[in-house]
């Protein structure tokens, strides 16, 4: 018996899985009905869309939230990140229903908990933001021919986004600043095996989870060579004082097995964007 509603249950959960859809029918630009107030959500591929809200006064684009729906293994998560509200970071609400209605909760927030897409045709939405009960408010998007953004006379690239540019932080030439991290061999030459690995298992996680947090963007070990060099990091951050604070998060780092030399480092806003597909061609973790 115990068995036959196992079986029972992997299928419910299975069947519920196939029947998540992505919502790639929210790419384009959106109108709030009555208003000048605004949604862009770009496809970056099947698995990722990322937006932006805004307002449009005297030609100007005000941004006042910035999005991202992903999937992340067998769920698909909607994340805010308003602007002047909550540090700076962004509010995860995960998919629990994907029909004609597409319903993202966070039962943990205080408002909202609950961001619902209703499709009304395929140029209309009604879009309800509540607490799940009786406190919400509801209105109305209408799809747009063309992206509703300012008109720039300075832009001659043809495939400008401006949306995705400015949810990147792209400046005129599509770039921005990173710090650059270049790993070698530390001065603890320890050869407690134990002690190293565990600062190295440590160092491994602790690169995973700058990644999620969005910091680490390129991580890898280099091959050989006579200047002791072992990887190198590429960070999202603006100043080398916040990279060498996170660094110290890093245990191999602060045991002196690894050190690290920074540097202010330019180059393509866009470097970020392929984490999402670096998440699928691994096949064994490290």
């Amino acid at each position: 018996m115990k068995n036959t509603l196992l079986f029972i249950l992997l299928c419910f959960c299975g069947s519920i899985a196939a029947q998540v859809q992505f919502p790639v029918f929210l790419e384009g630009t959106w109108k709030k009905e009555g208003q000048e107030i605004y949604e862009h959500w770009d496809l970056l591929n099947e698995h990722s869309l990322i937006g932006i809200s805004y307002r449009l006064r005297d030609d100007q684009i005000n941004i006042t939230e910035y999005l991202r729906i992903s999937r992340e293994k067998d769920q698909i998560i909607y994340t805010a990140t308003v602007l002047n509200q909550n540090q700076g970071n962004g509010v995860p609400f995960l998919l629990i229903r994907s029909d004609s209605v597409w319903i993202f909760s966070n039962p943990n927030h205080d408002f909202p908990r609950e961001i619902e897409y209703r499709k009304q045709g395929d140029n209309t939405l009604l879009v309800k933001i509540s607490d799940g009960h009786e406190k919400r408010f509801t209105y109305a998007l209408h799809k747009q021919n063309v992206p509703i953004l300012p008109a720039d006379s300075t832009i001659s690239n043809p495939n400008h986004d401006a949306a995705l540019a400015s949810q990147l932080g792209a400046d005129d030439y599509g770039m921005k600043g990173f710090v650059l991290i270049l790993l070698k061999t530390g001065p603890n030459q320890s050869d407690d095996k134990e002690f190293i690995s565990q600062s190295f298992r440590g160092h491994l996680d602790n690169i995973n989870r700058l990644v999620e947090e969005g910091k680490l963007i390129v991580a890898g070990p280099m091959g050989r060579n006579d200047k002791a060099y072992r990887g190198i990091f590429i960070l999202d951050v603006s100043s080398l004082e916040e990279a060498e604070s996170l660094l110290q998060t890093d245990p191999a780092i602060k045991a002196g097995l690894l050190e690290a030399e920074l540097y202010n480092w330019y180059g393509s806003a866009a470097l970020s964007t392929y984490l999402e597909d670096s998440d699928k061609v691994w096949k064994k973790q490290p």
